[in-house]
């Protein structure tokens, strides 16, 4: 079985203490309930990753710590942002590309993420690139059409083990926040199948069907394994079901039970 991702970003959320809290809490219920199949992963605010990271580490909790965004450029005069240098520094092993409200509220463009993908892998991050159709597009019915070309922007110019560093999260912009509403299993399906096919076109069918797609729009505890249960959905990125630990455990264990130990 290939791993299955289980991961959640904090967006500006969790200050310091909020952030240990979270980590305490994983560190005395993760052990129990994952699973050797499961990779999990969590991305908080710049400011606590590395305290984020250093916790997990000397807990021995196989948790991966990512960054939220960073900058193209290895250096210069680009007042308040962060290059992935820095950030390999932090102890930062992943790094979110492409958030839809990062594109929208600061107007990143496809080109802008393939260049930052370019860089994160040259100092050893691995990028997790968001991709997602707006509800005008799902109206229109081209939601399959505009994530595969957002994606086959982003990972432009990778070599096949380039691309299998990569993730690639498919986030409905109709699914994510507070008011979102969650894909259903089937459309998510639909929408990891093409995106799947398009990767084996670029990268071959070896490369193209070993690269993580991951789901991520208003997971829960209780479309958890619905979701993965879908052909070509690799792992979940998961939002505020996931920013209080507990809610995060529960759904790693039923992702162990339900999804992964009644399978074998």
């Amino acid at each position: 079985m290939k791993p299955i991702w289980l991961g959640t970003s904090w967006k500006m959320n969790k200050p310091f203490t909020e952030a240990m809290a979270w980590c305490e809490t994983l560190a005395q219920q993760l052990p129990e309930t994952l699973h050797p199949d499961i990779q999990p992963f969590v991305i908080p605010p710049f400011t606590a990753i590395h305290p984020v990271s250093q916790y997990l580490q000397q807990h021995k909790i196989p948790c991966l710590t990512g960054a939220q965004n960073m900058h193209e450029a290895e250096e210069g005069a680009w007042t308040g942002e962060i290059s992935a240098a820095m950030l390999a520094e932090t102890g930062a092993t992943l790094v979110e590309l492409g958030h839809s409200e990062r594109r929208g509220a600061f107007n990143e463009s496809d080109a802008a993420i393939n260049r930052k993908v370019h860089a994160a892998l040259r100092h050893g991050l691995r990028p997790l690139v968001c991709i997602g159709d707006s509800a005008e597009e799902k109206r229109w019915h081209v939601s399959r059409e505009t994530v595969v070309r957002q994606m086959k922007i982003a990972l432009y110019g990778l070599n096949e083990q380039q691309a299998l560093q990569t993730l690639v999260a498919y986030e409905p912009v109709w699914a994510i926040g507070e008011h979102g509403t969650p894909a259903a299993p089937e459309q998510a399906g639909d929408i990891h199948q093409a995106l799947r096919q398009a990767l084996c076109e670029i990268f071959g069918e070896q490369t193209g069907q070993r690269i993580p797609l991951l789901y991520g729009g208003s997971v829960n505890l209780q479309n958890s394994v619905e979701l993965l249960q879908q052909n070509d959905v690799d792992g979940l990125f998961i939002g505020r079901a996931a920013w209080d630990a507990n809610g995060y455990c529960k759904i790693v264990q039923r992702v162990k039970q339900e999804f992964i130990l009644q399978a074998q």
